[in-house]
C-alpha cells in the first residue's frame, strides 16, 4: 500500500510584484555588500583603505559594488579635492537604516556558529571536518600493502 501525503495550500498571500523583501534581500546578497556597510558604519573610507579592510575582495569588484551602492542611493561618492584627487565613501542616510538589519544578521550569524560549534559531530562528520581520520586510514593502507 502506497503512503500519499497530502498537498497543503500556503496561507500566506504570494508577495506583491517588486515585493520589498525580495529586494532588500537581493541587495544584502550582493557580493560584499554587507562587509562594506560594515565598515563605512563608522565613517567616510577611501578606496584603497575599504580594500585593505576588506580581505579578499579584488579593486575591481569593489569598485562595482561601490558604484552599485551609489547607484542605489546607500553609499555617498565625494572627490576630495587633494592632489592627486581621492575619493571618499560614506553612508547616505538610507544605507544608515539597513545597518539594523546587517547587525541583526550578524547576531544570528553569532547563534548559529555557537550552535555549531556545541553540536555533537558523528564520527564521519568529525572525519570531514578535521581530515585527522582520513589520514590514520591512508596510513593503515599503506601499512597493511607493505
Amino acid at each position: 500500500m502506497e503512503a500519499s501525503v497530502k498537498f497543503r495550500p500556503s496561507r500566506v498571500a504570494a508577495p506583491p510584484d517588486g515585493c520589498p523583501l525580495t529586494e532588500c534581500m537581493a541587495f544584502l546578497g550582493g557580493a560584499w555588500t554587507p562587509n562594506i556597510l560594515w565598515y563605512l558604519r563608522e565613517g567616510p573610507r577611501r578606496f584603497n583603505e575599504l580594500r585593505r579592510d576588506i580581505v579578499g575582495v579584488s579593486g575591481k569588484v569593489l569598485s562595482q559594488r561601490l558604484q552599485r551602492l551609489h547607484a542605489d542611493g546607500i553609499v555617498k561618492r565625494r572627490v576630495m579635492p587633494t592632489s592627486p584627487p581621492s575619493v571618499e565613501y560614506e553612508l547616505t542616510e538610507l544605507g544608515r537604516e539597513v545597518l539594523p538589519a546587517v547587525d541583526a544578521i550578524v547576531e544570528v550569524g553569532h547563534r548559529l556558529k555557537a550552535r555549531r560549534s556545541s553540536a555533537p559531530v558523528g564520527r564521519a562528520g568529525l572525519a570531514r571536518a578535521t581530515g585527522e581520520q582520513r589520514t590514520e586510514v591512508s596510513r593503515v593502507k599503506r601499512t597493511a600493502r607493505s
